[in-house]
C-alpha cells in the first residue's frame, strides 16, 4: 500500500493526549503513527484502539498546537521499534530514545519491538546467584538475586534517588569475568534530579557501563508509558544477545501509573481503585515479568523498580499491586530518615522471596542464613521493647531486655546506616552483623548453629587468635 493511501487529515477530536482519526482502513493495534502539525513539526504516536473506520491515537509529543482541520496523520504499518547496539553503553537518551547527550543517533545492529517477547515459563532459570549492592540492609537482610524483581517502596522527600544512584555505581556480580551493565530508566523526574544522576554517573565512572533513558517532569506525560519499555528492550538485548548481566533501575513507577490513569480518563474508561484503570495489574506485570534468566543463556535481567507511595500508604494501588507481582520489596522509613540514618531502610517490612536460594556457601558465606534470621528476631524484639518502654519506662525492664534495646539502636546506626560512598562486601556486612550480635548473651543466639558461633563470634575469634 502506498504511503499516501495511509495518510489522513480526518482528525475529528482531541482528548488530552489522544486524537480520534475517522474514515481509516486497515489500521492495526500498536501501529506507529507520524503526526504532522500545522507548523510542519512531526510527532510520533501509536494506535491505542482501532475500530472498523476509526482509530484512537496517543501522541507522544503531546497534542498542544494541534489543529483538527490541517493536521495530517500517517500510519506507518509498523510497530514501535528501538535501535540496539553495544554502542548504547555510556549514552544518555530521552524518554523516546532520542540522544540527549549531544551524540549521534545509535547505528543499529538490530531493531527490536519495544514490547518484547514473553519469556517461556519452561525456559526460565531459577534465580540463585547474588548481586552485591554494597548496601548492608539489602545484601545482609534482603539479598538481591540475578533475575529477580525487587522494588523499593519510598515516599516523597525520602532519599530513594541517592540510594538508586549508589546501587547503580556499586552493584556488581561476584565473578569479575562476567560483564555487568546498568540500564537506568527515569519517568517524570525533575531537571535537578536528572542533573544529580548524570553528575553522579559521570563522576564515578558508572556511566561507562550504563544506558540512561530520561523522561523529565516537563516532558509530555504520555511519553512515560513507553520509557520503561525502551529501557527493558535495551536490557533484553544486552542480556540475551550480548550475554551481559543487567540491572534495570526504573524510577518513578508511580509517575508511570499516573500517565496510565490520564490515558484511561481520556478514553472515558470505567475507573478502578482511586481512578486507576482496571488493567493496572496486568500492565505492571507486563513490565515486571520482563526480568529473569533463560536456561542456556549466559545473561540475566534483574529489576530494581522504585515507586513513591502517596501519603506513605503501602495499601495504595500502585505498591499494593506491585507487591503481588514482584518477589519482595525494600521499604524506606520516614522515622529512620528523621533520625538521620542513611539509607533509611525499614528492615522488618522488607522481604526478598528469592534470598534463600541466593545465599550460603559458594555464594555469600555459610553463616549468612542463620545470621539473617537472628538479626531479624533480635531487631523485632528490640522494636517491641521500645513500645513497652513508652508505657512502663526502661526501669521496668530486665537486664536482658536492656541489652536488646542497645542492640536495636546500634543495629539501626551501624548496620542499616552507612555512608553515601561506603561500599561493603558481603563479608564486611556479615562481620558487622556478628559484632552487633556479640552485644547479646550467647544463649540468646538461638537461631544460629553452634558451629557458626564458634567460628565467627568475635569472642571465639579473639580467643583463637591469642
Amino acid at each position: 500500500m502506498e504511503s499516501s493511501s495511509r495518510e489522513y487529515t480526518s482528525v475529528t477530536k482531541v482528548v488530552g493526549p489522544l486524537i480520534i482519526v475517522d474514515n481509516v482502513a486497515g489500521i492495526g493495534y500498536g501501529e506507529v503513527v507520524e503526526v504532522t502539525m500545522p507548523s510542519g513539526e512531526k510527532r510520533l504516536g501509536q494506535v491505542l484502539e482501532t475500530l472498523t473506520t476509526r482509530a484512537v491515537v496517543q501522541v507522544f509529543g503531546g497534542t498542544r498546537d494541534l489543529d483538527t482541520e490541517t493536521t495530517r496523520v500517517r500510519f506507518t504499518g509498523e510497530s514501535m521499534k528501538i535501535p540496539l547496539s553495544p554502542d548504547m553503553l555510556g549514552r544518555v537518551f530521552d524518554g523516546v530514545a532520542n540522544p540527549r547527550d549531544g551524540g549521534a543517533p545509535v547505528i543499529p545492529e538490530e531493531l527490536r519491538d519495544i514490547y518484547g517477547s514473553p519469556i517461556n515459563p519452561y525456559t526460565r532459570e531459577n534465580p540463585r546467584d547474588p548481586i552485591q549492592t554494597g548496601i548492608s540492609a539489602i545484601d545482609g537482610m534482603n539479598t538481591l538475586v540475578r533475575g529477580q524483581k525487587l522494588p523499593i517502596f519510598s515516599g516523597a522527600g525520602l532519599p530513594h534517588n541517592l540510594l538508586a544512584a549508589q546501587i547503580a555505581r556499586q552493584a556488581r556480580v561476584l565473578s569479575q569475568e562476567e560483564e555487568f551493565a546498568v540500564v537506568f530508566g527515569a519517568m517524570g523526574i525533575t531537571h535537578e534530579e536528572a542533573g544529580f544522576f548524570l553528575k553522579d554517573f559521570r563522576s564515578t565512572g558508572a556511566l561507562e557501563h550504563a544506558v540512561v533513558y530520561l523522561n523529565l517532569a516537563d516532558d509530555p506525560a504520555i511519553e512515560r508509558i513507553i520509557t520503561p519499555r525502551l529501557a527493558l528492550t535495551a536490557a533484553e538485548y544486552l542480556a540475551f544477545t550480548r550475554d551481559m548481566h543487567v540491572l534495570v533501575i526504573l524510577t518513578d513507577l508511580t509517575n508511570y501509573c499516573e500517565s496510565l490513569r490520564e490515558v484511561a480518563a481520556a478514553r472515558e474508561e470505567v475507573p478502578g481503585r482511586r481512578g486507576y484503570p482496571g488493567y493496572l495489574y496486568t500492565d505492571l506485570a507486563s513490565i515486571f515479568e520482563r526480568a529473569g534468566r533463560i536456561r542456556g543463556r549466559e545473561g540475566s535481567i534483574t529489576q530494581l523498580p522504585i515507586l513513591t507511595m502517596p501519603d506513605d500508604d503501602i495499601t495504595h494501588p500502585v505498591p499494593d499491586l506491585t507487591g503481588y507481582i514482584t518477589e519482595g520489596q525494600i521499604v524506606l522509613s520516614r522515622d529512620l530518615h528523621r533520625k538521620g540514618i542513611y539509607p533509611p531502610i525499614a528492615v522488618l517490612p522488607c522481604l526478598s522471596r528469592l534470598m534463600k536460594g541466593g545465599i550460603g556457601p559458594g555464594r555469600t558465606r555459610e553463616d549468612h542464613a542463620d545470621v539473617n534470621n537472628q538479626l531479624y528476631a533480635a531487631y523485632a524484639q528490640g522494636i517491641r521493647l521500645k513500645s513497652l518502654v513508652a508505657v512502663v519506662g526502661e526501669e521496668g525492664l530486665s537486664e536482658t531486655d536492656r541489652t536488646y534495646l542497645r542492640f536495636c539502636n546500634r543495629f539501626e546506626t551501624e548496620f542499616v546506616g552507612q555512608g553515601l560512598t561506603e561500599n561493603r562486601t558481603f563479608t564486611t556486612t556479615l562481620d558487622i552483623a556478628w559484632n552487633l550480635l556479640s552485644v547479646l548473651p550467647e544463649d540468646e543466639l538461638k537461631r544460629i548453629d553452634l558451629r557458626f558461633i564458634e567460628r565467627y563470634h568475635p569472642a571465639h575469634r579473639k580467643g583463637s587468635n591469642e
